[in-house]
């Protein structure tokens, strides 16, 4: 057995269901347990942190799921940060690991799990000795380093807990826990930013929904339209996204056991979902942190901030302008058009990248998915029973599909960050893909378990 074989069995590991098919109650029940978990852990405070300017970290905080300042200040960013390099080192051929065999996959998971703790310490550092999170005087800065690893390490378990006994990826659950608190804070909050009850205060309170009356109410036209178009454009960005997320390619597949039944094969139009949006976004927001960081240390080699804006360098433009408030503002120049549609292509094309990488390396390419229908007992009417067959026609369909699918669900989530919605665009775009696959998979457990012999039919069986 290799070293890394066993570093890999050394690992703690969560342990799956002794069945195959986990009833709907208690996926629900360790569903609901891992996101109260998650928001208790967020407002747990890092014990020994000084005064820091958090609000820099804004950028960070809704695409890598984190609450800065607290235990979980680190996020899920190590889990997305090691799933990049991975699938730039496997894609690459630096590393040749056949994720399609099952030895390949855990393989795959195993060095992933290793890289992120990797990246759990080495950015718990870096936060730290870096002055990104500061402690207070007379604390060690080692008391710090000691919390964040120990949250970032809760994550990974949670995620793992996530993906064997609850309803899909815990990465996915904590980005839409995060979006959706801040959609709501942002949407109906009476409180200003100091905490207290807006009315009678003098200052504007969080929520667009009473910033848009308080300022009708005040006489101030301007900041009553950027409310209004706010919550215009969340919504906007949520109907289009319900809407590309239900476009697909339905492939008739037959039962080779059953006669005159069958079903249709989905492949959605954006058929990677939003991984290729997490990974693109991630990236962006790592070279905005590294920039902020390397900036505090003295030596701005990806650019300047002022305030919590980038002015300079790359950090610069991968860093989105708000086009409809400069619009709105009258304080609109020609480079923030360029500047726009920089962003938009590199959105664009890291998220093509990033789809094909993730294809060939989740499963979800032609050849699996060829022998996941064989091993299901389905076959294309009119077609002979054989793999090779079904894997010629579905790579008809399935790397064109990865290919505009990549292409634009990246171009979405850009146009989303331009128009200064409640979140982050891109974080509205991903909650809203999220919600809607859990709300699939809670459906199709929900089916199973009303009628058993659908599962059956389907091959699955109890182990």
């Amino acid at each position: 057995m290799s070293l890394m074989q066993q570093v890999i069995n050394f690992l703690p590991e969560v342990k799956g269901p002794e069945i195959k098919h986990l009833p709907f109650k208690k996926k629900l029940k360790w569903t609901l347990i891992i996101l109260i978990s998650f928001f208790i852990l967020g407002v747990i405070p890092l014990w020994g942190l000084g005064q820091n300017s958090l609000e820099q970290f804004d950028f960070l905080s809704i695409i890598l799921a984190a609450q800065f300042g607290s235990i979980i200040s680190l996020g899920i960013g190590p889990i997305v940060t090691s799933s990049i390099v991975l699938q730039l080192l496997n894609g690459s051929g630096i590393l040749k690991i056949d994720t399609t065999t099952h030895d390949g996959r855990v393989l795959f998971q195993g060095l992933q799990k290793i890289l992120t703790i990797f990246f759990i310490i080495f950015e718990a550092i870096i936060y730290i000795f870096m002055g990104g999170l500061s402690p207070a005087a007379g604390f060690s800065p080692w008391i710090l380093v000691f919390q964040l690893f120990l949250g970032g390490m809760l994550i990974l378990y949670m995620d793992e807990v996530m993906n064997k006994w609850g309803f899909g990826s815990g990465v996915s659950l904590f980005i839409a826990a995060g979006v959706s608190a801040e959609i709501i804070i942002k949407s109906f909050s009476p409180l200003t930013t100091t905490g207290a009850i807006a009315f009678g205060t003098g200052q504007a309170p969080i929520g667009k929904v009473f910033v848009f009356f308080y300022s009708l109410i005040q006489g101030n036209p301007t900041e009553a339209i950027l409310a209004i178009s706010a919550i215009a454009f969340t919504i906007l960005v949520f109907v289009i996204s319900v809407y590309a997320q239900a476009m697909k390619v339905e492939i008739p597949l037959s039962f080779g056991r059953v006669r005159g039944y069958g079903i249709r094969w989905p492949l959605r139009f954006m058929y990677t979902s939003n991984i290729p949006v997490i990974l693109v976004a991630a990236l962006m927001a790592n070279i905005q942190l590294w920039a902020r960081l390397l900036e505090n240390w003295g030596y701005p080699l990806l650019g300047t901030f002022t305030g919590n804006v980038p002015t300079t360098g790359i950090v610069a433009w991968v860093y989105n302008p708000n086009l409809i408030e400069n619009l709105i503002k009258g304080s609109f120049i020609s480079s923030d058009l360029a500047h726009s549609l920089v962003y938009m292509l590199l959105m664009a094309l890291g998220a093509v990248i990033f789809a094909i990488f993730w294809v060939q390396t989740s499963g979800m390419d032609a050849r699996s998915q060829a022998k996941q229908i064989m091993s299901s007992g389905l076959q294309i009417p009119g077609f002979r029973r054989d793999e090779r067959v079904l894997e010629q026609i579905l790579n008809r369909y399935i790397m064109p599909l990865t290919v505009m699918g990549g292409l634009s669900v990246g171009i979405l989530a850009a146009l989303a960050d331009l128009t200064g919605a409640l979140s982050r665009g891109t974080g509205i775009l991903l909650t809203v893909m999220i919600i809607y696959n859990f709300y699939e998979r809670i459906a199709q457990q929900h089916m199973v378990d009303m009628y058993p012999g659908l599962r059956k039919m389907m091959g699955g069986q109890n182990a």
